[in-house]
């Protein structure tokens, strides 16, 4: 039900291009994923999705467990019918969410209590309770049970570690459906002896596919690139590979030439709300006053509704009128963006020219604020010292 073939790969054999098929189509990757936390991708709906090239929409259990419930949406015939999306579809296990609340939760070696952020009502986790409500969910592709810790503490990581490899092993056993495919999560923050070891216990383990999680909360670029490089070589070579939570056009480029093939993220959704719009030389944000008179599109060439319909002037406006339609045409551009960036991806891998791609998008591409982010990385590390 699900196969991995690979069909051709560049740049030292680490750029994949391959299929993956699921009980509702096959995935061609490299593939982006828009996220769809409370089951809706904010400020889209399937028929846009479908219309800017989607193939892969991911949804968030721990949101779905509170609001509406899972067994609800078991009811209704699963996501699929739930939202009225016929593809494939993916959803994590909730952990990451949890594990965000802090001082929300209480871990053990058996799962993890917490309170829902919504009403503070108490739950608990466990690795057979996430995959049950996974499985009530539906979802093609559905995740372990993992626990994501700070990148940046060791001794912290060696002990989730721990917890993350037991409830892997936990989830294997619980799950009941054939029809989901179930990764793995490899763990262990920035430590490349960690991530080395998760990833060998895992591909032990023999899942579907394998995730790699716990990456861009707080780390430098350098760190996630080298995390990857001591990663991806670990996994096994005939099934698929997902970056959990990346989305940055730049990282995407790089965990491709890595060796990921599925990536996600709120990123281009998120901005979109915000008046930042993705485009080849980087992003632009509509709100300012040189765009007032800009009767150009968003990007010259791009073929989204938004881009052939609309000056950036108009979208501008839009933003400034605080008019739903702007945060709905930026988002249209904005996962459309993503879509091709895969395209284009995968096309290069397949006339084995990803080398030169890679390159020519990574000098035009101007990166966004990398020099305040580090500022503020180097000081949370230099407060942990002191």
């Amino acid at each position: 039900m699900f196969d991995y073939t690979l069909i051709a790969s560049d740049y030292g054999n680490t750029a994949r291009a391959a299929t993956f098929t699921t009980p509702h189509g096959t995935l061609l990757t490299p593939i982006f994923a828009p996220v769809g936390t409370q089951s809706t991708v904010k400020t889209l709906t399937p028929r846009d999705l479908r219309e800017v090239g989607t193939s892969l929409v991911l949804s968030n259990t721990y949101h779905l467990y509170l609001r509406p419930g899972t067994e609800r949406v078991r009811d209704f015939g699963g996501l699929h019918s739930w939202i009225g999306w016929d593809k494939p579809m993916l959803t994590d296990s909730g952990g990451f969410q949890v594990f965000s609340l802090a001082q929300m939760r209480k871990l053990d070696p058996d799962g993890v209590t917490f309170r829902s952020h919504i009403d503070g009502s108490l739950h608990r986790f466990t690795p057979e309770s996430a995959i049950l409500s996974e499985e009530n969910l539906g979802a093609d592709i559905i995740m372990c049970l993992d626990e994501c810790a700070e990148p940046l503490d060791r001794r912290y990581n060696e002990m989730a570690l721990t917890r993350t490899h037991a409830w892997a092993a936990r989830c294997k056993t619980a799950q009941k459906r054939t029809d989901q495919a179930l990764f793995g999560i490899v763990q262990g923050g920035v430590f490349a002896d960690l991530r080395i070891e998760s990833a060998r216990t895992l591909a032990a383990m023999d899942f579907c596919g394998y995730a790699i999680g716990g990456l861009s909360v707080g780390e430098t670029k350098a760190e996630m690139y080298a995390t990857l490089d001591v990663t991806t070589p670990e996994l096994p070579e005939d099934r698929p590979r997902y970056l959990m939570g990346v989305g940055a056009p730049e990282d995407i480029v790089e965990g491709v030439a890595r060796g990921i093939d599925i990536f996600d993220c709120v990123l281009p959704t998120r901005l979109a709300r915000n008046g930042g719009l993705l485009t080849r030389q980087g992003r632009l944000n509509l709100r300012n006053a040189q765009y007032a008179d800009d009767p150009r599109p968003v990007e010259p060439g791009c073929d989204c509704y938004a881009c052939q319909n609309f000056s950036r002037a108009y979208m501008r406006h839009l933003f400034k009128a605080e008019e739903i339609l702007g945060l709905h045409l930026a988002s249209v551009h904005n996962v459309r963006f993503m879509i091709r960036l895969m395209e284009d991806i995968r096309f290069a891998i397949l006339a084995g020219t990803f080398a030169q791609f890679r390159q020519r998008f990574l000098t035009e591409y101007q990166i966004s604020n990398q020099e305040v982010r580090h500022a503020q990385l180097n000081a949370r590390r230099e407060r942990k010292r002191t």
